[in-house]
């Protein structure tokens, strides 16, 4: 498929996904909020903050606990939004060789690596349980697809990997949900090729909305504790404060997600 192809349908969905995620904002500043039962639950009876979900760093007992439903619960929003499509684009135009994809979780970027550039594809993550969900799925595809997959749980932040052992590294939707997003991007940019790749696709703050980024301030510790996911956080900060050099950044959905092409710094 040629690239044309992609930007024209790529377009079209991202431009629907932008209608509904304004629908969906809007409809919250209006009926959303979080019920006093769930607010109580973060609150001490002095009306202080006791527990911090978005600070606590046992995330991976989230990850465990949502892992058989993950799939069912976040596929018709990322059908919507265009995320398939940009999981897709991002790994067809980009990803080669021998690539390593941290915070692969049930792996929903399978099928979407391309069969020609992609030799090998190492699929990493802290949760046994949401890489089972990625075996399931590995083992209804073709020999070959199976045969060029690996599958084994590491910590992002401290791979099992020599410096310079891959051609490409995905995160997609991870910086989110690591305790240390920083220490991870540099500790990609340790394992990656002097001269290969590192591709995100992630989810944060906006710079040209300030309405949303406050809503999202105002939820994150609820979503912390449904997701193991902090959405807030400031990716253009995240990026720079770990020394990745950047080819290509694409802000979508009103500035909340990050398409980025980067390469480790020598």
């Amino acid at each position: 498929m040629s690239m044309s192809t992609y930007a024209r349908r790529f377009g079209i969905v991202a431009v629907s996904g932008s209608v509904y995620v304004g629908a969906v904002y809007l409809g919250i500043q209006l009926y959303g909020g979080e019920r006093k039962g769930q607010q109580q639950a973060l609150l001490g009876g002095d009306g202080n903050k006791t527990t911090s979900y978005v600070l606590d760093p046992r995330r991976t007992a989230t990850f465990q606990k949502i892992a058989y439903s993950y799939d069912d619960e976040i596929a018709k929003d990322e059908f919507v939004m265009g995320i398939n499509l940009m999981r897709r684009a991002l790994l067809y135009f980009h990803a080669t060789g021998n690539v390593l994809e941290v915070g692969a979780g049930t792996g929903r970027n399978l099928g979407y690596y391309p069969s020609g550039s992609v030799k090998k594809i190492t699929l990493t993550d802290s949760s046994d349980k949401m890489l089972e969900k990625a075996k399931e799925k590995l083992s209804g595809m073709s020999t070959a697809e199976k045969a060029r997959h690996e599958v084994m749980v590491a910590d992002a932040s401290q791979l099992p990997y020599p410096d310079n052992s891959f051609d490409t590294i995905v995160d997609t939707f991870g910086l989110c949900s690591f305790d240390d997003p920083t220490a991870v991007l540099k500790e990609l940019q340790r394992v990656c090729k002097p001269d290969g790749k590192i591709l995100l696709l992630e989810h944060g703050r906006t710079k040209a909305y300030t309405g949303l980024s406050s809503y999202l301030d105002k939820h994150a510790e609820r979503h912390a504790k449904n997701w193991g996911c902090v959405w807030n956080r400031d990716i253009d900060k995240i990026v720079e404060s770990s020394g990745l050099t950047l080819e290509k950044l694409h802000n979508f959905h009103f500035g909340t997600t990050y398409y980025i092409v980067a390469k480790p710094t020598t």
